[in-house]
């Protein structure tokens, strides 16, 4: 899995060279040990389950740092939760990627019941295909449904069970799109096509490259790396230490 992403980390640094830095040389270098983090967890072992619980602690101004990526935009079509809530959880994730669909059905919908909710959590998604043209695809699908406001319905449907199988060539993203009960699918077709969608992606690539994701899923929690699709009980944990941290500050 890790090696899928160097062609496309090799481009996006390219194609960032000539922007002005959006983040310090710590972060910089924690993008190595994040990398790291991310591959140990998430690559394939002779189970074919992810790896061991994998939750970094970056340094404090480093983490500073990383939790401020949270955007915390009250229109935000791809999040779930207050824009003020005091615990952000970043995701990176690609549709095509199992253990990412392991946490959507798994575990996310628990942590929106629980800490969505009460106001306690936001899920501010990100998307970063790393399987090619189809993830790629698949994630401006995503945003284009995002703009009728049925993300978190096409969300649903491309990662329940059997769906990647089935591939997300543009008929199938079409057909996700009508289960999602995406209102002008005209529209969905011209957005998911359209320069916004693929300029929306590129942020989210460019930005988990930047803090070195290497592989997905992968997630921030207010400025802590959390790496793979851990069980519940690893986000419930950090949810519990970050909510307690915040009422401090």
């Amino acid at each position: 899995m890790p090696s899928s992403t160097k062609p496309a980390a090799k481009k996006s640094a390219k194609k960032s060279s000539t922007k002005p830095l959006l983040i310090s040389a710590g972060v910089a270098l924690a993008a190595i040990t994040l990398g790291l983090v991310s591959w140990q967890a998430t690559a394939p072992d002779s189970t074919g389950s992810a790896g061991s619980a994998a939750v970094a602690a970056p340094a404090t101004d480093t983490a500073a740092e990383l939790k401020a990526l949270a955007r915390r935009e009250s229109g935000d079509k791809l999040a779930v939760g207050r824009a003020d809530a005091p615990v952000v959880l970043i995701e990176y994730s690609d549709f095509k990627c199992g253990y990412c669909g392991k946490f959507a059905r798994d575990t996310e919908p628990e942590l929106v019941k629980k800490y969505v909710q009460d106001g306690t959590l936001r899920i501010e998604w990100r998307n970063f295909p790393i399987f090619g043209a189809e993830s790629e695809a698949a994630a401006k699908a995503a945003w284009a449904a995002g703009q009728q406001d049925r993300f978190d319905a096409f969300h649903a449907a491309a990662y329940a069970g059997g769906s990647k199988e089935k591939g997300f060539a543009e008929p199938r993203l079409v057909e996700l799109a009508r289960e999602a009960g995406v209102p002008d699918l005209e529209r969905f077709k011209a957005d998911m096509a359209g320069e916004q969608a693929a300029a929306a992606l590129r942020k989210d690539q460019e930005e988990g490259y930047r803090i070195g994701v290497t592989s997905t899923p992968s997630f921030l929690l207010n400025g802590r790396p959390i790496a793979g699709a851990q069980p519940l009980d690893t986000f419930t944990a950090a949810i519990a230490k970050a909510k307690a941290e915040a009422a401090k500050q």
